[in-house]
């Protein structure tokens, strides 16, 4: 299911987002009432909430990034509960710019789907950096 995940999120951000790209293979993965917690420094920082909180979300990064290129990804599962190491790479859509970089996401399972979200960039800044217009 994290795998459909994250492919259907790429797709979705690679095709422009909200009013680009469906959103239904995305909230197939979600549970009614998912959470996601994004680091307040992002510019699409806060708390997300519902799928309709994720599609919101998903148009903020979209609106951001242009692409989204896993290198690898690591899953460890402890019951509910799954840890996942991304490395990858993200390309500004404003500016171009690429940004080589890891996000490790702890992600809490209820029924087969994901009912939280919380990442942790390796570097915000260089994140803010990136998106940045000079």
């Amino acid at each position: 299911m994290l795998q459909k995940f994250y492919a259907a999120e790429a797709a979705y951000i690679a095709a422009g987002g909200m009013g680009k790209a469906s959103f239904d293979e995305i909230a197939e993965c979600l549970d009614p009432e998912v959470v996601m917690h994004q680091a307040p420094g992002l510019p699409y920082g806060g708390t997300w909430r519902g799928p309709r909180g994720i599609e919101e979300f998903m148009a903020a990064m979209s609106e951001a990034w242009r692409s989204l290129e896993f290198f690898e990804q690591r899953f460890v599962v402890d019951g509910d509960a799954v840890v996942v190491l991304n490395r990858g790479r993200l390309q500004a859509r404003a500016t171009g710019r690429v940004l080589d970089t890891s996000v490790m996401q702890m992600i809490t399972v209820k029924d087969g789907l994901i009912a939280e979200m919380v990442p942790f960039y390796w570097d915000t800044a260089a994140v803010a950096d990136t998106l940045r217009s000079q």
